[in-house]
């Protein structure tokens, strides 16, 4: 029996890349801090030392100094201000026009009374006072001339 090749790449001319060596980091050296601190010991209550250096605590940065109010509460208010006062500037125009709206109304009224009084007293007086009569007749006007 015959039995196939074995599968074989096809042979290309290429570049071959070899890594390269990383060479050995340098000796770690201790170093000493700039100021040496001082070696302390403690007794536990049960009798045991514990020696250490000290450690001081870390102390915050400063914070800025905050003014009292934000600059924005002051803001706000100040808007709150002008706008309660541009309301009440309208609220007293809008007051303003009504009332004089009310004032024209009254006076057209009054007029119209004073007038219709006078009128009906013209209309409603007997001649008993002594005033003039008018006798108003037919009036016939023929080719555009009156005649009484």
């Amino acid at each position: 029996m015959n039995q196939p090749a074995p599968y074989r790449p096809p042979q290309t001319a290429g570049t071959v890349h070899y890594p390269t060596p990383i060479p050995a980091p340098a000796p770690m050296v201790p170093v000493q801090p700039g100021h040496i601190p001082a070696v302390q010991s403690i007794v536990l209550p049960d009798g045991r030392v514990v020696t250490g250096y000290a450690i001081e605590p870390t102390k915050p940065e400063p914070v800025a100094a905050k003014p009292p109010v934000s600059r924005a509460a002051v803001n706000i208010a100040l808007g709150g201000v002008g706008f309660a006062a541009v309301c009440g500037g309208l609220l007293m125009l809008t007051t303003f026009i009504a009332a004089l709206t009310a004032l024209i109304t009254q006076l057209i009224i009054l007029a119209a009374v004073v007038f219709g009084g006078f009128i009906a007293v013209q209309l409603f007086a007997g001649s008993s006072r002594g005033g003039t009569v008018v006798n108003i007749r037919k009036a016939v006007i023929k080719r555009n001339h009156f005649h009484g």
